[in-house]
């Protein structure tokens, strides 16, 4: 859905403005165009996938993946298994926060801990396998697992792998996220909420012949069709997750770049199904509703008149190139006729009244409108309630939602895509779903080492948790659209859809 072109401009105007002074020539300054806003920057507490694109600047991980999607060591050097539930991790010498503080083994104790233990932690069910961390010398941890686990590794690659500083953790508190302290490649200046996020290069980072920019300004612009005004004016230099019919426009401009990438999350709908009081409705109480509802959802239609059929619709976490993809799952295909028997057998009178938070911005609030013209056909009222990105999350953790459509970027490891949203107590099951059974096979199936196994375990718990249950309706794996100016070189797209700094550079 297009924006005006009076628009396009009002809203490039008042961009601009905010975007710090440009330095002298010499000077290697980086303005990046964010979908949104972030929300704190404390990697204990986050949950924004733009947020953790900021991190690529400020705080560095123990690993880090590679295109082929391999663990690379990044704060650490390597890593061995001591036996299958210890793991030693070797950390680089002469590493130093933001602070000035020695980034060692016992930041690294620190930090782990602290994202297990934090009230408030989104980390902890990511690394809940953790049993203890032991500071063997200054450059080395041992961390002792409560059993054998397929996915802790992979969980260190990621905001559970962020170290910060000790010092300033401790002095700030819950407020370090207001000024973050880690070994990034990049010292946090400032924040203007809604406005900018401003870095600056940190001269002793220990890779520092790899990075380039003096500082990197990152520019909150949802709507897609002003982000990429600003890309087309040279007001950034880069710009994220831009819609498909985007990429012809930026094809046909010979000095910029456009490059699409599978990524390895998805887009869906959650369901409060035990959150509060707004899960006390009928399509929170009876699984015949959400059943209903889903099969009045067309999610090719929805593919092809949104994203011109870019994307790829699912009914599960797994996009099909991963290898624990469940092929014999696929997605339910659009029956309005079994959705209105279906809410015939609950019971329920019609039109069911159901409200969805939608992101606000221009493509999810067309995809919303899609879906409230289809479900209405089967006996479904819904209504939408756009939300800023960052204030829509905090208000899911609430429980102040019935239904919302949002997505999620993905992980190498299966684990990273259900564990968290699905099991009950999940740091990110926002919709409270729970089924002791689905609890048992992801538990199972974190600690199972063999593939195929493990494969059969996530089959059968999407089956009971997606299939009979619905406790969460998947729509789409999309493709990470990302646009820059041709003068930029060193950009390496990875399916995380991170924007690593390193190597980058204007010519």
């Amino acid at each position: 859905m297009k924006t005006s072109i009076k628009v396009i401009l009002a809203a490039a105007a008042a961009i601009i403005p905010a975007v710090a002074t440009i330095a002298p020539a010499q000077a290697q300054n980086l303005r990046i165009g964010l979908r949104e806003d972030p929300d704190i920057l404390d990697p204990t507490l986050s949950r924004t996938y733009v947020g953790r694109i900021v991190y690529m600047a400020l705080c560095d991980k123990l690993f880090d993946i590679n295109e082929r999607l391999e663990v690379v060591p990044q704060l650490a050097t390597g890593f061995r298994w001591e036996s299958p539930t210890q793991l030693l991790i070797t950390l680089r010498e002469g590493v130093r926060f933001h602070d000035g503080e020695a980034m060692d083994a016992e930041a690294v104790r620190y930090s782990l801990n602290r994202h297990l233990t934090m009230q408030g932690s989104f980390r902890r069910s990511e690394i809940a396998d953790m049993q203890s961390v032991e500071v063997v010398d200054p450059r080395t941890v041992r961390i002792t697992l409560k059993g054998p686990s397929a996915s802790f590794l992979s969980a260190l690659t990621d905001r559970a792998g962020m170290i910060v500083s000790p010092k300033a953790a401790e002095a700030a508190g819950r407020n370090f996220g207001t000024r973050p302290v880690c070994a990034g490649p990049f010292r946090f200046v400032e924040r203007v909420a809604q406005e900018r996020i401003v870095v600056e290069r940190f001269r002793e980072y220990w890779d520092a012949a790899n990075i380039h920019f003096d500082r990197v300004t990152y520019l909150p612009i949802p709507d897609n069709t002003v982000r990429l005004a600003n890309l087309q004016s040279g007001a950034v230099e880069f710009v994220e997750r831009m819609e498909p019919d985007d990429m012809k426009t930026i094809q046909r401009a010979r000095n910029l770049r456009a490059v699409a990438v599978d990524e390895l999350g998805y887009q869906g709908i959650t369901i409060n199904i035990g959150n509060g009081e707004r899960a006390n409705n009928p399509l929170g109480r009876d699984a015949r509703v959400r059943q209903a509802f889903e099969l009045a959802i067309d999610r090719a239609a929805i593919n092809q008149v949104v994203y011109e059929g870019m994307y790829t619709p699912t009914r599960q976490p797994f996009p099909p190139a991963n290898p624990f993809h469940v092929r014999d799952f696929p997605p339910t295909e659009r029956n309005v006729d079994r959705a209105r028997a279906l809410l015939r057998e609950a019971g329920v009178t019609t039109p069911v009244q159901v409200e969805m938070t939608v992101p606000n911005n221009p493509d999810l609030r067309q995809v919303g409108e899609v879906i409230q013209s289809m479900v209405a056909e089967a006996g479904f009222a819904l209504t939408l309630r756009a939300m800023e990105f960052a204030s829509s999350l905090q208000a899911a953790t609430r429980g102040e939602f019935q239904t919302y459509l949002v997505g999620w970027s993905g992980r190498t490891d299966p684990d990273g895509n259900i564990y968290t949203f699905t099991r009950t107590g999940g740091g990110q099951n926002d919709g409270r779903y729970s089924n002791p059974e689905v609890d048992r096979l992801l538990d199972a199936a974190r600690t199972e080492l063999d593939i195929e196994k493990r494969r059969d375990l996530y089959a059968q718990a999407l089956r009971i948790a997606f299939g009979q249950d619905v406790g969460r309706i998947y729509l789409w794996h999309r493709k990470n659209v990302m646009a820059h100016t041709a003068r930029l070189t060193g950009y390496r797209p990875i399916s995380d859809g991170m924007i690593r700094l390193q190597g980058m550079r204007l010519q």
